[in-house]
Parts: C-alpha cells; sequence; structure tokens
C-alpha cells in the first residue's frame, strides 16, 4: 500500500521553492476566490508555500486578498513515509529554516504540518500531542525534529500533524488514487498488519479555518478521523465502489494498533464534532472520492 502523507511538494518543487527570494514560493496572489463547500469565508489572510495537493486546496479555500498575511503555511517538504534520503531532509530543513526566520522578521505565524502517522507516534497505544512519539522511520524521526525547529525559531508558530487527507485533485501516487489506480491494472500491494487513518481535506480545511481565527499559536495538535482502517479494509472498500477486484501482491509489516487522539482537535475546533467521525466515516469517505471520482482531477487516478 503506498504510504504517503500530509505535505506533497516534490523533490523539483521543493527545490525551486528554496531558490525562490526573497518570498519564496507563495500562493495568494494569483489564487481563485473560492471555498469549501458549507465554510465560512477566512476571516485571515494566508500565504501558501507548496506546489501540491494541500496547498492547491488551501489556495481556493484562502482566496486572493491584499491584505498582509497573517499567516504563512508551509503546504511543501517530504511527503514519503518511507523515505529516508538526508538530501530530501536537508532541504526541507532549509525551507522550514528561511521560512520561520521571514515569519519572525515580519510578525506572521508560523503553519507547520507534520505527520501523524505510526512512523512518528509508535505502532501502537494512542497517539496524542502531549505524549512522548516514538518514531520507528527516518521519515518519522526527521518530521519530529522538523517540529521542534519550528518551536524554538522565535516565530509564532502552529504545528498540525495530519493524517491522510482525501480529496479532489490528488497527486496520483497519494494513498486513494494509488489504490484505485492499482485496483484497476489488476494487482494492488497490501501491507498487511498496516492501518491508515483518513481524513477529508475539507474538514482539514475547516480546522485550520478556525484555529487562524482564534488565534491559536505555540501548539502541537493531531488534524485526523481517529479511525485507522486496516489495509485490507481499505482494499476492499475502494474494490466495492470501483465493481472491480484485483489480485492482491501482499507485503506483512508489524502490525499497527495506533489510535490518533482527535481530543484537542475537537475541543478547539467544537465544529469537527459535527464531520461525522466515527467507525463509518471512512466508508463515507470512500462513497464520496471513489464512487464518486474524486480522488483524480481528470478522473484518471
Amino acid at each position: 500500500m503506498t504510504t504517503l502523507n500530509a505535505p506533497d511538494l516534490n523533490a523539483a518543487e521543493l527545490t525551486a521553492a528554496n531558490a525562490t527570494a526573497p518570498g519564496l514560493t507563495t500562493a495568494n496572489a494569483t489564487a481563485p476566490a473560492t471555498h469549501v463547500p458549507g465554510v465560512t469565508a477566512p476571516d485571515v489572510t494566508v500565504d501558501v508555500i507548496g506546489g501540491g495537493f494541500i496547498a492547491l486546496q488551501a489556495r481556493r479555500h484562502f482566496g486572493a486578498r491584499p491584505d498582509i498575511p497573517y499567516a504563512t503555511l508551509v503546504a511543501a517538504g517530504v511527503s514519503d513515509t518511507s523515505e529516508t534520503s538526508p538530501e530530501c531532509f536537508r532541504r526541507e530543513e532549509l525551507l522550514v529554516r528561511r521560512t520561520a526566520q521571514r515569519c519572525r522578521e515580519h510578525g506572521r505565524l508560523l503553519v507547520f504540518l507534520s505527520s501523524a502517522a505510526g512512523g512518528l507516534y509508535g505502532r501502537e497505544g494512542e497517539g496524542r500531542e502531549d505524549g512522548a512519539p516514538a518514531p520507528f522511520s527516518a521519515y518519522g524521526r526527521h518530521k519530529l525534529a522538523m517540529e521542534r525547529l519550528v518551536a524554538d525559531s522565535g516565530a509564532r508558530w502552529l504545528t498540525l500533524r495530519l493524517s491522510h487527507l482525501v480529496g479532489t485533485q490528488q497527486n496520483a501516487r497519494q494513498l486513494v488514487p494509488s489504490l484505485v489506480r492499482q485496483i484497476r491494472s489488476g494487482e494492488v500491494a497490501v501491507h498487511r498488519g498496516a492501518r491508515r487513518d483518513l481524513l477529508d481535506v475539507r474538514h482539514f480545511l475547516v480546522v485550520l479555518d478556525r484555529l487562524l481565527a482564534l488565534g491559536v499559536h505555540g501548539r502541537v495538535v493531531n488534524v485526523a478521523s481517529g479511525t485507522a482502517v486496516p489495509a485490507e479494509r481499505l482494499v476492499a472498500g475502494v474494490e466495492e465502489r470501483l465493481g472491480c477486484r484485483a489480485r492482491r501482491r501482499f507485503h506483512d509489516v508489524p502490525p499497527e494498533t495506533l489510535r490518533v487522539s482527535t481530543r484537542l482537535m475537537c475541543s478547539l475546533v467544537p465544529e469537527s464534532r459535527e464531520f461525522g467521525l466515527g467507525p463509518d466515516y471512512p466508508d463515507e469517505l470512500l462513497d464520496r472520492y471513489v464512487r464518486g471520482r474524486g480522488t483524480s482531477g481528470g478522473g484518471d487516478a
């Protein structure tokens, strides 16, 4: 099973972003002023750094505004949870350091997107923001180090630990589009023992919007559904909605029982209690984005 997580700029795009001076790669100057259905217009202006799925969705949500930005959202960096390249990690570190410096100089809030995956929290137990993470991968250790860098940067900051976001116009390599593509091809890789927490990108934007409007800073907040889906069930769910079945290629991994806590998210953003979080939430996501073919921009995922 593909194991991609939140921020989603590839190496070439990230290099280009690092090389851009003095303002890096920001997005709200040309973004259309459209918003997630059912979400009120944002009260703040946000610069978005990145060129992938999350950056696109954030630009659409926050729109093009001439105001001085209140926050800078770093929707760029290492996104593959299996990444081990020191060079990729170094590029993200450089981007985060430069962005933090500019946020500190201009009085902006730095919003850093980290990971709520097992690679950071560990394979078992409850993933709580006030707990002691037990990263078991180079990716998890790197993300934890970036969180500490952000917290020590001197800029006002907010770190969001994201689960696997699902929505329209995703990169074909991301989790759900990848499964759709593999199943249609007739063979799908299944990481037996793995679990994935899925969250609608529209719900992520609601949480981000409210946290910014409330002025929350200096906090780490999980943004997840709190429901971890076994890999086999996720594959079967995608197959059911596509109306076809693929041959499994199993890869056994150490069993994962991690459950990401959503207590803090629900406390800070009471609106998140209206997302329908619970055991049926993943199926509703698949109904929306697989049966409705919403995970790919052109229907080819």
